[in-house]
């Protein structure tokens, strides 16, 4: 893998790590959190978008479209039942069980034609028990609790679908026109549903618009955006597995800033999680270069 690749990987996962912080932080609906940094996003993307590839939007087939659009209301989706988590487990909790991702990209690839290599397998096996050690300093148990963690659950399975959609179109289309029409797609979901369930889009303290900010800043475009680019020049694999690594930086952030400390079960966790990531990517990149060399 170039080293540029790695870079990114790292700087996008450090990002999407502050998400589950900044969530608490916000004081606001998790649809309001889930729409504002889709909306910020587009905001600033679909403009740019407009500017510099207006060509390209024109020239998208129907397939494509259509292709685009239902990766922006499956974020939606992602958005709204991991951030709604949030308000029922632990941060450690909900972010060990979303990034159960790679299971699902493993089990939906094939429909891509992308199937991972088998030491590659083995990393997720090994990364997926460290998530299961911190689970088990992380739940708190009851029925508040397993709400939260079956909504963090289905935030998984979305974000799945998400990359590999994702790791189709990307192949495709330029990283803005891509990431633009997304977000977009994804704010105008989003808003629907407020409307719908009468979820305020105003009257907000301004302590929670600076947060919504960071958010957009932060786990939005430097996390999902980031990944939105690598998809375009490496396995969807490579970026499910790496983001398994997120649970260990949120865990750390939300010791840090919300005072949740993880347990010797997090530590512990954490490590094997690290070592299944490492694995995991070293296996892909590796089958990827034999499948160049062919």
């Amino acid at each position: 893998m170039e080293r540029r690749s790695v870079v990114l990987l790292i700087v996008g996962v450090t990002a999407v790590s502050f998400s589950a912080v900044l969530v608490r932080e916000a004081d606001a609906p998790s649809l309001t959190i889930a729409f504002y940094r889709c909306a910020m996003a587009s905001v600033v993307l679909v403009p740019l978008g407009l500017a510099r590839h207006r060509e390209e939007y024109v020239r998208l087939s129907k397939r494509q479209w259509q292709l685009a659009l239902a990766s922006g209301v499956v974020l939606s989706a992602h958005f709204a039942t991991w951030i709604s988590s949030l308000s029922f487990t632990t941060v450690a909790a909900s972010a060990v069980l979303v990034q159960t991702l790679p299971l699902w990209v493993a089990a939906f690839g094939r429909f891509i034609g992308e199937r991972p290599a088998r030491r590659a397998l083995l990393g997720m096996a090994i990364a997926l028990a460290g998530t299961l050690v911190i689970a088990g300093g992380g739940f708190d148990g009851g029925s508040r609790a397993l709400l939260g963690d079956l909504l963090a659950l289905a935030g998984a399975v979305f974000a799945a679908i998400y990359v590999l959609l994702g790791r189709s179109l990307r192949q495709q289309l330029s990283l803005v026109t891509y990431s633009s029409i997304v977000y977009a797609t994804s704010a105008v979901a989003l808003a629907a549903v407020m409307v719908a369930s009468g979820t305020a889009f105003v009257g907000y303290p301004a302590k929670t618009w600076l947060v919504f900010a960071l958010i957009t800043a932060g786990p939005q475009f430097l996390g999902h955006t980031t990944f939105n680019y690598l998809l375009g020049h490496v396995r969807a694999s490579v970026v499910a597995v790496a983001l398994l690594a997120e649970p260990v930086g949120a865990t750390i952030l939300a010791w840090a800033i919300l005072g949740e400390a993880p347990g010797p079960a997090t530590v512990v966790g954490g490590a094997i999680v690290l070592a299944g990531v490492y694995l995991a990517i070293a296996a892909e990149t590796r089958a990827a270069d034999v499948v160049a060399v062919e």
